[in-house]
């Protein structure tokens, strides 16, 4: 029998057309899920795409397609050719389109109001304001009367049936009278023409803000370089960046772009790689370190050999996590969403039952004006596009500053984390280690002593070594030859130099090579390991000459943003697996109090479960590899990589730069993104709460209603706009 298989499931991007409001991202998102085999669907009003899982053995994307289709809106995948050059032409074409009617229904929604306001006891004057009216009702409104028209076929209702509605009601009402010769001024041509020159402006605004706040992706597209110099059999030609394949070398000159991901195999430089980390300062490269494609060579020409191309790449990576980001919803938004849904239809009794109200007062035509004003200050844009856009626009600032964050329920979760857990080694410090003392014994100068240590660990892969050669190199000091090289395993090493024989390492090697100790030596030893630090003692010809010290340094920027978690009123904890004097050491240096010190990596996990059952809300920073399980456990995981090797999948927000400032940027985008998306929400609803009955009541003027629905979609836009203007270090 064979056994049974899971087909995983296939997502795919499409292009939503004909959404107007939240009630239609809700209407689409509902036909989608409903239907057999999917699995999940989320429909972003603003971004005008909805991404959908399904199973492609139960349902197809032309199911999808047509399912969307019976309730009168459009829906198709979107192309895996589809460039940044397209969608920046199909905006224009949107902007241009909206652009042209305000231009039209402006000047003849005025001359309606003239004649509406001078001269309507005139019979000449009412034929010329029908005139006027009509081309602003049908041409300039046509895209309002075509999408109601669509949605009735499909016996749906939005946005766009309420204004269809409304300026309908206002138009043949005001036609009635002065086609069938009534004598008196219930004309309410201009109530028409206005609401839709608002509506019309309201819509071009509209257009451009969303254009702004989805430049993010187009910014981050435009990084990528177009032609790559391919280097093969000696020779370089031009060729487009989409014909290079992994293992290609190519070749990038000063101020070029590098054009995919690679390894430096000839030339050094200095990569500006700020577009992906946010670091201003170059990177030094040389052979074996790895580039990433869009950052910019500054100097010096580099060979490099190709090691992701295409989605692969870093930047495709990021773009795709921003993409996924923009498309996902905060918890919050779930009750913009259901009310959405049936608020149009509420709406429309709303206005049914104000004319019926009046009409039974006595006063039928005050009954329809009214129920006019119910019809158009009820359109919920402003409700459907409080959250999109604020995720739009936050989720784009991270990412141009190396803050990728993983969408609305990431940012909601930030606000409510009262602890961060960092792990030790390579988040608060260097992660390798550094030739931080030099102490010489009385008689001994400094860099003899430092030299010949050096020497003789020249031959050592060991990282204490390395750090001691390196901090040689770094002061200085000329490093003479060594023979003879010998290792002890666990103690330290040996070799002649200078005709000596020179040991470097611990009290045992010393105390099995017969050198005699000195007292103030070991003094110094003591006094270093208490500091944390590791104590290499160096000694020949009969005694112990000095003691150097190594240790894995905090970073510069560690204790600083310790002080500002602590600021912002977070609890700061240090995790490590080093023992316990060396872990404190650290943590007194960055000023963090609570340390969880000589604990397993695969014991973290539970460390951080610890802490969420005594009540805590638990952000985990690591470096997303040894880390990835506790980076899941915690309520925000935030993994620090390097641009090129980011934790994406284990981490809800990833910081491209190593840099710890990175740490509280996040934390404050996130609550300043979610701050925006609160007052979005509070303002569409207040709007939309007071307002109605104030134009049940007849207190409100249709035109009046016309300006302040359109002036709300573009007043929620253009506060979340303003996030642009995040800076590092911005307030809380």
């Amino acid at each position: 029998m064979a056994a049974d298989t899971a087909t995983p499931a296939t997502e795919v991007d499409f292009v939503v057309s004909g959404m107007t409001c939240g009630s239609c991202a809700a209407r689409v998102e509902r036909a989608l899920t409903r239907r057999e085999g999917v699995t999940r669907a989320a429909v972003n009003l603003a971004s005008e795409k909805a991404t959908v899982a399904f199973d492609p053995q139960v349902v197809s994307a032309d199911d999808l397609v047509a399912a969307v289709g019976k309730i009168g809106y459009g829906l198709a995948p979107i192309a895996p050719s589809a460039d940044v050059e397209e969608a920046v032409d199909s905006e224009a074409v949107l902007q241009r389109m909206w652009l042209r009617r305000v231009a039209v229904a402006w000047p003849l929604g005025l001359a309606v109001l003239v004649l509406s306001l001078a001269w309507m006891h005139e019979p000449w004057a009412r034929w010329g304001a029908l005139a006027l009216t009509v081309p602003v009702q049908f041409w300039a409104g046509w895209p309002f009367l075509h999408q109601a028209a669509v949605r009735a076929r499909a016996r749906q209702a939005n946005m766009d049936t309420l204004i269809a509605m409304g300026t309908l009601a206002a138009f043949f009402f005001s036609a009635y009278q002065v086609i069938f010769g009534a004598d008196h001024d219930d004309h309410y041509f201009d109530t028409a023409a206005l609401i839709i020159a608002f509506l019309l402006l309201g819509r071009y605004f509209e257009a451009r803000a969303k254009g702004r706040a989805s430049r993010a992706i187009r910014t981050l597209l435009e990084l990528g370089a177009k032609e790559a110099r391919l280097v093969a059999d000696g020779q370089e030609r031009m060729v487009p960046v989409d014909q290079v394949r992994v293992g290609d070398e190519l070749r990038v000159r000063p101020g070029e772009k590098i054009p995919v991901d690679g390894v430096v195999v000839d030339g050094t430089s200095a990569v500006d790689e700020s577009m992906l980390t946010g670091e201003s300062v170059p990177v030094d490269k040389a052979p074996g370190d790895r580039v990433a494609g869009a950052t910019i060579n500054t100097h010096g020409v580099l060979t490099v050999r190709t090691s992701a191309v295409g989605a692969d790449t870093a930047l495709a990576q990021i773009v795709r996590l921003v993409e996924e980001a923009q498309g996902t919803k905060a918890p919050v938004q779930r009750l913009a969403d259901r009310i959405s849904g049936v608020f149009v239809p509420v709406v429309v009794l709303v206005a049914l039952a104000t004319l019926a109200g009046w009409w039974v007062a006595g006063d039928a035509t005050r009954g329809l004006v009214a129920a006019v004003a119910v019809l158009i200050i009820a359109c919920p844009c402003a409700l459907g596009l409080a959250t999109p856009t604020a995720i739009m626009v936050g989720t784009g600032r991270g990412a141009a500053m190396g803050v990728l964050i993983k969408g609305g329920e990431v940012l909601e979760r930030s606000k409510r984390i009262d602890t961060v857990v960092f792990d030790k080694t390579g988040t608060l410090t260097q992660g390798q280690m550094t030739l931080t003392d030099v102490i010489p014994a009385a008689d001994v100068d400094r860099g003899e002593l430092l030299a010949r240590a050096a020497a003789v660990e020249a031959g050592s892969e060991h990282p204490v070594g390395r750090a001691v050669v390196d901090g040689a190199h770094a002061d200085g000091v000329d490093v003479p030859a060594a023979t003879d090289f010998a290792a002890q395993a666990g103690h330290g090493v040996r070799a002649t130099v200078d005709g000596a024989v020179v040991h470097v390492g611990n009290r045992k090697l010393m105390h099995d090579a017969g050198l005699m100790g000195c007292t103030a030596v070991e003094a110094n030893a003591a006094r270093l390991e208490g500091e944390g630090k590791t104590a290499v003692l160096v000694g020949w010809e009969g005694r112990v000459r000095g003691v150097l010290a190594v240790a894995d340094t905090a970073r510069a920027d560690a204790a600083s943003v310790v002080a500002d978690l602590r600021a912002m009123g977070v609890e700061v904890v240090m995790i490590t697996g080093d023992n316990r004097r060396t872990a404190e050491s650290v943590a007194a240096h960055v000023g963090i109090d609570r340390v969880l010190a000589e604990v397993l990596p695969e014991d973290k996990v539970e460390e951080v479960r610890r802490l969420q059952a005594d009540g805590r809300v638990v952000a985990m920073v690591g470096d997303g590899v040894n880390d990835a399980p506790a980076l899941v456990q915690a309520d925000l995981g935030i993994a620090i990589g390097t641009g090129t090797d980011v934790a994406i999948e284990s981490s809800d927000i990833t910081l491209l730069s190593a840099d710890l400032d990175g740490v509280t940027t996040a934390f404050r985008l996130s609550r300043r993104t979610f701050r925006t998306i609160l007052q979005n929400l509070g303002w569409a609803f207040v709007y939309n709460v007071v307002l109605i009955p104030v134009a049940a009541a007849g207190l409100l003027n249709p035109i009046l209603a016309g300006a302040a629905m359109a002036f709300s979609s573009v007043s929620v836009v253009s506060n979340s706009l303003r996030l642009y203007r995040f800076r590092p270090g911005a307030g809380r």
